[in-house]
């Protein structure tokens, strides 16, 4: 029985040593039960709104203030014409407008009857519906204080209209992430594993001495992974149009090509990972935990970015499937150009070029070493 303790005490030193064990350890169910308990939640809440207040009378403004100080919503813009509701959609700054009709207050006093119409963007059907939802309820709670007993003679109806997605259809919102997921999986995961086998077996040293410049040795690695993610793509998107329904309503060139850039900035992570690991099950390990499981929590796919502490919201923009999300519902699903996404597409740049020039630095000091 000693001898069995002798042996127990050992691994538990050999745990302790190991710093980076210990900290996954200890430090994961710390990091999770807080991400998921405090930072990730399906609750809508803080959304950016915008008004079109075409009356401008005193029932409208108290209901603006009233629907700004609940904490489910935030003004973001007060519009001046109905045109500007397109543009503001356009550039993703809002979920939600609120359109009151011309002579709001005249029309409750004379025909007892007015319209507030609300508009949601629908490419994530849940968020838009959740909106639609908490905005009826505070109107009606405001029209039970305003009129009490007298409800039944005075009517504040509410006009619901889902913009870019009219029937609700789920597969607009997981289409755009599956994409993601799935162009992370081959392209990063993949990469990661190819060339770490070649370490394990010895055959990388091998390559990094050959007369080929390191750069070709990894690129060409990464080469057949680019084509079976380009077929990816293709498949994708003929089950989305043909089977799910759901409509390309941009430029597919611009699409394909914006996809290419997300592959290519996939397998540069791929090779970022790659170049840090030395066995499969590290990067295996490394590739799940740094890019799979935040682009499920920090992507905008599964939980609003918008209801998260602003420390999360910072590091989500660290998060490439973020970017590339926002592109394929412009693009795909909003219809929009290049003109619209050239920011994201920037962003998506800069992770590929900095991923890239890390990976090739890493390898040429491989091969001084060798």
């Amino acid at each position: 029985m000693n001898q069995f303790w002798v042996f127990v005490r050992k691994e538990m030193w050999h745990i302790l040593r190991d710093k980076q064990t210990l900290f996954v350890l200890l430090g994961m169910p710390v990091a999770q039960i807080l991400i998921f308990g405090f930072a990730l939640s399906n609750e809508v809440k803080n959304s950016k709104i915008a008004v079109l207040d075409l009356s401008k009378d005193q029932i409208t403004q108290q209901l603006i203030e009233r629907i700004d100080a609940s904490k489910y919503f935030d003004l973001e813009e007060n519009l001046t014409s109905p045109k500007d509701i397109e543009r503001i959609f356009k550039k993703g700054k809002v979920k939600l407008v609120l359109v009151f009709e011309n002579n709001f207050d005249k029309n409750l006093q004379h025909t007892h009857e007015a319209i507030i119409q609300l508009i949601a963007d629908g490419t994530d059907p849940n968020v838009g519906t959740t909106l639609i939802s908490y905005a009826s309820s505070i109107i009606n709670d405001y029209q039970k204080e305003l009129f009490g007993n007298q409800l039944i003679l005075y009517s504040i109806k509410p006009e619901v209209r889902m913009i870019y997605n009219e029937q609700l259809k789920a597969s607009y919102n997981f289409v755009p992430g599956v994409m993601a997921m799935v162009l992370l999986l081959v392209c990063a995961l993949m990469t990661s594993i190819a060339i770490v086998k070649e370490k394990e077996l010895g055959t990388m040293e091998v390559l990094l001495v050959s007369p080929l410049n390191p750069f070709f040795v990894v690129i060409s690695k990464s080469i057949p992974y680019l084509i079976i993610s380009i077929l990816n793509i293709v498949s994708i998107l003929l089950l989305s149009y043909y089977v799910l329904k759901v409509p390309i309503k941009g430029n597919l060139i611009l699409l394909m090509g914006v996809s290419i850039l997300f592959i290519i900035t996939s397998l540069s992570f791929g090779l970022f990972v790659s170049s840090t690991t030395r066995t499969q099950t590290a990067a295996m390990f490394g590739t799940l935990i740094g890019l799979f499981m935040p682009t499920l929590m920090f992507s905008g796919f599964m939980f609003p970015i918008d209801n998260m502490p602003w420390p999360m919201q910072l590091l989500s923009n660290l998060i490439p499937s973020k970017w590339f999300f926002i592109i394929v519902k412009s693009v795909m699903i909003k219809g929009l150009g290049i003109l619209a996404i050239w920011r994201e597409v920037l962003i998506l740049l800069g992770f590929t070029v900095l991923m890239l020039f890390i990976s090739i630095r890493k390898f040429n000091k491989r091969l001084d070493i060798a």
